[in-house]
């Protein structure tokens, strides 16, 4: 499959879960490592359309590890914090992590990877803490990026396999 054939499926699959997947057209432990390496995963998180810049990315990647994401955008009077815990980490196939930011309980992220016909399969699964919590992501915009950070994670794949 060439990039540019690449589909993005994103799925609202009941009142309280979003599960998004890709085909990224590179070996898997190369898109893990997209995910797992802050220094990668600054270049394709944030799409780019959003105007939105990762500041900083720290990331101790292991089960009962955590992460803190700090992004800016013109609008914001100051940087804002993503953040959360890793619940579980095997390398290479599985993340789970917590997304804390906010008020109150975040959504759980878990994040596979499987070999697929020379690519790797990645799914993204996140389970909200209530059927409000994601009505209000989907209608702020927060979960409409996948296609882009996915294109943008396929563009980085294609510099990487060539380093």
């Amino acid at each position: 499959m060439a990039p540019n054939d690449a589909i993005t499926t994103t799925q609202r699959t009941s009142d309280t879960e979003l599960v998004v997947t890709r085909i990224v057209n590179a070996p898997r432990n190369l898109v893990y490592r997209a995910w797992a390496e802050p220094d990668l995963f600054r270049q394709w998180w944030a799409p780019a359309s959003f105007g939105v810049t990762i500041v900083s990315h720290e990331s101790d990647m292991r089960t009962g590890g955590s992460y803190r994401l700090m992004m800016d955008h013109a609008s914001l009077e100051a940087p804002m914090a993503f953040y959360g815990t890793y619940l579980e980490v095997v390398p290479g196939e599985r993340i789970v992590r917590t997304n804390d930011e906010g008020t109150g309980p975040g959504p759980v992220s878990t994040v596979t990877f499987e070999d697929h016909a020379g690519g790797t399969l990645v799914t993204v699964h996140e389970r909200y803490p209530s059927k409000d919590a994601l009505d209000q992501d989907m209608a702020s915009g927060a979960t409409s990026g996948w296609t882009e950070q996915y294109a943008q994670l396929d563009q980085l794949m294609q510099s990487e396999a060539q380093a």
